[in-house]
């Protein structure tokens, strides 16, 4: 059977729909304690680091952690008054989580544009798998 909408649209169309920041307006809001910031990307591309203070919610995962109905649901997704801000590797698969998140009634979330390719090519701070498990991260650059 033909692909009768491809990746390109749906992501398009999700981009559409959600909000979307900057790398630099995610930078500036980082020590805000109403955002949290939540990696979706697989556990393997841990190994590249991740931004500092992200929370790791894998994409196969992130519906059934975020619905209080779900056995595996993570208490963090239902604090209302905070902003969830996705990124990934490129800002696709957040965007379509995003929309997603959406569908399913949560209207406090977002995702960063370019996504952590983006925040490295931006200095955005960022942190290794050990130094994110040991709760420490490093600055980056601030610019």
């Amino acid at each position: 059977m033909p692909i009768t909408k491809g990746f390109r649209t749906l992501v398009e169309e999700a981009m559409a729909q959600v909000t979307t920041y900057s790398v630099d307006a995610v930078k500036a809001r980082l020590d805000d304690p109403a955002v949290q910031i939540v990696d979706i990307r697989d556990v393997r591309e841990l190994a590249a680091g991740t931004i500092t203070g992200a929370f790791h919610a894998p994409r196969g995962m992130l519906e059934f952690w975020v619905d209080p109905a779900s056995p595996y649901f993570k208490p963090l997704f239902a604090d209302e008054g905070k902003e969830f801000i996705l990124f990934c590797g490129a800002g696709w698969r957040s965007a379509l989580a995003a929309q997603t998140l959406q569908a399913m009634g949560m209207t406090n979330v977002a995702h960063i544009d370019g996504g952590y390719t983006e925040w490295l090519k931006q200095g955005g701070p960022t942190e290794t798998l050990e130094q994110h498990k040991a709760g420490k991260g490093s600055q980056g650059s601030k610019g």
